[in-house]
């Protein structure tokens, strides 16, 4: 059995593919997919997607714009049972020592502390969860 990485309920993690360095996340079992705060959604006409990556709520200024072919668009219920309609996309995720593929939602989380929710997929197999501590990974 390989050995799990400790990790706390919320960690700094990046998504090299998209330039996206030191993004504060919130560790969420509760959550089945991964949630990424982006604004300014645009369809093109190569059939991909273009948004901005929000990177801190006080600094708007720090944004990555992405350009990234999506998955679906399918609906998703919220926290509080609202469904709303989102766009899946795939990108590599790194948290400490890991690396692996993820797939993320895109949604509008301005009113969260957090840019990003790593759920249960992302998250499976490969880390224990303290959820007393954060940044066990380092800042």
């Amino acid at each position: 059995m390989k050995k799990k990485i400790l990790i706390g309920w919320r960690e700094y993690i990046d998504l090299p593919e998209w330039g996206v360095r030191k993004l504060k996340a919130k560790i969420d079992t509760g959550a089945r997919t991964s949630a990424l705060h982006v604004e300014n959604i645009k369809e093109l006409n190569s059939g991909k997607i273009r948004f901005d990556v929000i990177l801190h709520r006080e600094h708007r200024d720090r944004t990555v714009r992405v350009v990234a072919q999506p998955i679906k668009k399918a609906a998703v219920k919220s926290s509080i049972g609202v469904k709303t309609s989102r766009w899946f996309v795939e990108t590599l995720l790194r948290i400490g020592p890991v690396e692996q593929r993820i797939k993320i939602t895109l949604v509008n989380r301005s009113e969260m502390n957090h840019r990003m929710l790593l759920g249960r997929t992302a998250l499976e197999g490969a880390f224990l969860i303290d959820i007393n501590r954060s940044y066990l990974l380092g800042e």
